[in-house]
């Protein structure tokens, strides 16, 4: 499978503009033979963007953006995951979805692991696991930014099946760490692929760090983006995931008795 990422510049409250970007990064990804497009999170709204306007904004996982993006997945022929946010009942969730390549809606997750006041200002925390979904004969689970960055949901997916692992983003040059040391561990310690996908550039006194990047199961990256605006891409390889599997066996050499307590801790005062 090859995959596309596009970094770059987050838009706030332009969810016309942002379609329209989406359709132009689409375009690009199909013609360099890219099979899955992912974008960075909350693309269609832009990220640090207040309660009110997340609020205002938000749509039905089935609304009139799900249409748009059907129709502009179905028009090149290219899968595609956006970010956006998803308004059920009285919450807001700080969401993705998954549109497949016929413009058919796969799947949806919401962020289950909320970070900073920003984040617990804006949405309301996902309870819900990753959908397991496939592209192009590949099983797919999703998180969102902060989500991965937490040992347990990667190595969840890892435990279902999952071949790789998509992930779009917003973070900033503060946490490059999370980009360069903890994205290649959940790789390699999970024997998966991650996809990362970061904005560029500031939004409402964010600097946003880019370096989005595929990374395989040896922990080492396909692709790398710099800091500015860019269309990422990198071909999955089965072969040299099935050998990666043979000769890294964690998953098969745990011993998951001696782990109960990591479920039942309470967490540090």
């Amino acid at each position: 499978m090859r995959i596309a990422l596009a970094q770059c510049g987050s838009r706030s409250l332009d969810a016309d503009g942002n379609l329209a970007r989406l359709a132009d990064a689409l375009a690009a990804a199909r013609d360099r033979g890219a099979d899955l497009l992912l974008t960075p999170e909350m693309f269609l709204t832009g990220y640090a963007i207040g309660p009110e306007a997340v609020g205002r904004l938000a749509q039905p996982r089935d609304g009139a953006w799900t249409r748009a993006v059907s129709d502009l997945a179905r028009s090149t022929g290219v899968a595609v995951l956006y970010g956006y946010p998803e308004r059920v009942s009285d919450a807001v969730y700080n969401s993705v979805q998954l549109v497949g390549a016929d413009g058919a809606p796969l799947a949806g997750y919401r962020k289950t692991h909320l970070f900073g006041e920003l984040d617990r200002s804006q949405f309301s925390p996902s309870d819900d696991d990753s959908p397991v979904v496939e592209i192009a004969g590949w099983r797919c689970g999703l998180l969102i930014c902060y989500d991965v960055e937490f040992p347990e949901t990667a190595r969840a997916l890892a435990l279902a099946g999952v071949d790789v692992v998509l992930a779009p983003t917003a973070n900033m040059v503060a946490y490059d760490v999370v980009a360069t040391t903890l994205v290649p561990a959940r790789a390699y310690e999970n024997q998966l692929y991650v996809a990362y996908a970061n904005y560029s550039g500031t939004e409402a006194g964010l600097e946003y760090g880019g370096l989005s990047c595929v990374v395989g199961p040896d922990g080492r990256d396909l692709a790398r983006a710099g800091r500015g605006e860019e269309l990422l891409v990198a071909d999955l390889d089965r072969d040299a995931l099935a050998a990666s599997r043979r000769d890294t066996t964690y998953l098969r050499d745990r011993r998951p008795g001696l782990y109960r307590s990591l479920a039942e801790g309470a967490p540090p005062p």
